[in-house]
This record gives structure tokens, sequence and C-alpha cells, in this order.
């Protein structure tokens, strides 16, 4: 599907982010808040008693990473590009994402020739403790199949275990007439080497993740059926891992948020513990052509809340504009998350 992004819009991934005491100040509980304005991919984490964000260049020509103490002060955030096509022959850098494990960062991103069809995913390294000044060196393309690597939206996942998974989006096979995305998940064995073959844990088959067409008759070239986005989480209590992912065509009115689901101590790679959400957890409003995807849960400091921060995509003097929005969700009691619509 992302491979007629540039054919139609840029992608609207939504991320989530996280809370805390002094940077939640204000926060009104009760209702979603604006964070950023015309801001796409955005995505964080809090580590070292400090916020670091990452989002999609409007061109997709770099990767970006924010800091900042406080998250409602992200547009003051100090900022710095990692990667952009002027260091590097590639270009399409979409979906960046952050990560800290065993005291060393890792910016997840995907990029490819200027041919979308070879779009891969990459992997950097810093070892430096300050990601703002620290030197990231490039450790490559993160081999996701033998025969067509096309992969988008990389995710790490690590479990209390200290086991490590990638989720992303991918085609079972090389598209012809039509195109199916769906999400994998493989073991790894160090944030850059894939431990185990893909496994397809999500496809494309409620109806609500098929639209490919406007109601005005706008579409992509052809049929093109879309899971993508996964963002993976582990329940507060440990118990579960929690999937939010986008559904249905990025460029359509009906782009919404489903979720998978399954026991954290279960073997991850057996398609059988996972199990999918029958309904979207957020619905588009069609009307005002508002829509949600690709969310990214953090903890506040004091782990009281869970923050969601995600993308919404809405239309403004005829154009597609995309802001990021923060609001609280809750767990219930079997580690499920719940999302108040």
């Amino acid at each position: 599907m992302k491979s007629l992004h540039t054919l139609f819009i840029l992608c609207t991934l939504c991320a989530m982010l996280f809370s805390c005491n002094h940077g939640g100040a204000g926060i009104d509980n009760e209702h979603e808040k604006l964070l950023l304005e015309r801001v796409g991919y955005p995505q964080g984490i809090f580590c070292q008693g400090k916020y670091y964000f990452t989002f999609q260049s409007l061109g997709g020509d770099s990767v970006e990473l924010l800091c900042t103490d406080q998250l409602e002060n992200l547009t003051e955030a100090a900022r710095r590009t990692v990667w952009s096509s002027q260091r590097d022959s590639m270009t399409h850098f979409w979906s960046p994402e952050i990560h800290y494990v065993n005291n060393k960062w890792y910016l997840y991103f995907e990029g490819d020739d200027g041919n979308t069809d070879n779009h891969h995913l990459f992997v950097m390294e810093c070892q430096d403790k300050d990601p703002m000044t620290g030197n990231f060196v490039m450790k490559g393309v993160i081999e996701t199949h033998a025969e067509w690597n096309y992969g988008i939206h990389p995710n790490l996942l690590q479990l209390p275990s200290g086991e490590l998974y990638l989720l992303w989006s991918g085609w079972p096979e090389r598209r012809h007439e039509t195109e199916t995305q769906c999400i994998y998940i493989a073991r790894m064995e160090n944030p850059w080497t894939l431990s185990s073959e893909r496994v397809m844990i999500s496809k494309p088959e409620y109806e609500w993740e098929r639209q490919w067409i406007n109601p005005d008759g706008t579409r992509s070239a052809y049929p093109i059926y879309v899971n993508e986005n996964p963002e993976a989480f582990v329940s507060p209590d440990g118990q579960r891992v929690i999937v939010l992912y986008s559904a249905s065509g990025i460029w359509t009115e009906y782009t919404t948020m489903g979720m998978l689901s399954a026991p954290a101590t279960a073997d991850l790679l057996d398609i059988n513990v996972w199990t999918k959400h029958p309904e979207p957890m957020l619905e588009p409003d069609t009307i005002s052509y508002v829509s949600i995807t690709d969310v990214y849960l953090v903890p506040s400091v004091d782990k009281k809340q869970t923050m969601m921060v995600y993308e919404k995509k809405r239309l403004e003097h005829g154009n597609i504009v995309r802001d990021t929005y923060m609001k609280p969700v809750k767990w219930d009691e079997d580690g499920k998350l719940k999302i108040s619509r």
C-alpha cells in the first residue's frame, strides 16, 4: 500500500507517547489534547529523565529526533536531524522509532532507492549516553524475507524477560494486480538481526480493514487491502502483549485502528496465541474526514496512567492535515486495553 503513497499523500501514521506528572500538568484527563500541529509519524519514549521524540519529515527526506523535559513543550524541544538523503543515496525515510536497549540507542526507520518496491527496514545504533549529540552508526538493512524484502513500519518489542521481537508490515508475496499488506513478527538475535522466520499475525479480513475506495470514487490504481503501522506494548501487569495497528487505505476516509493481543508468556511466533478484536478500536469520523491511525502507548513516570498519543488527519481548505493529540487510556483487570470513543 505504501508503495503508492507518492501517488496519493504522505502517510498518516500516528504513534503514542507518554506523560509524567510535571509534563502532564493541566491536562484534562477526560478529553484529548492537541500536542503538535502538522506533524506526522510521532513516536517517543521517556528515558533517563527526558522525552525523546521522533517524527517523519514532510518530504520523507530525513529522520528527526527531539528532546525535551516536558511533553507539552515539544514545540520548543531541542531538535536534531539524525539521518538525511544528503548523507545517503536513499530516500522515502518513513516511520522512524527510537528505542533504548542494553544501554544503547536504536533508531529504526524505512527507506528505499527511489523505487518503493525496494522499500526496506533499516536500523542505526548509538552507543553514546546522549542521542542528541552522540554518533549514530548505520547497522544496515534488516533481512525480513529472502525473496521480497519489502517492509514498512518497523516496531521493536522488548518483553519483561528481555526477549526482543520485531513487528512490521509487509507483503505475503510480490504484488501484481492486487496488493495486501499484513502484519508480521519475528524473534530477534539482537536489535539489528532477526533470528527466526517471519510469522504473519494479521491480514486484512474484516470489511473495515479492506476499504480502498473513497465515497467520491477516488481510489488506488488497483485493490489494496491494508494492515500496517503495528505498535506493540506490554500491559502494565506484564500479562499481555497488545498490538495496535492501522487498517484500510491510508488515502481513504476509512483509516481506522485495530487491535491484536496475546499472553506475554506465550510463544508469540505461534499464530494461534493471537486474538484479533473483531471491531475497530477507534472508528473514523467520515463526515468531517477525521481518522486515527498508528498509536503509541507509554506509561507516565509514576506509572499511574497510560497516555495515548496519536495522529489525526483532517481536511483544511481541501488539503489533508495531520495533527498529534494525546488522551489517557485505561486497562481492565484482564490486562486488556480500554479506549474511550
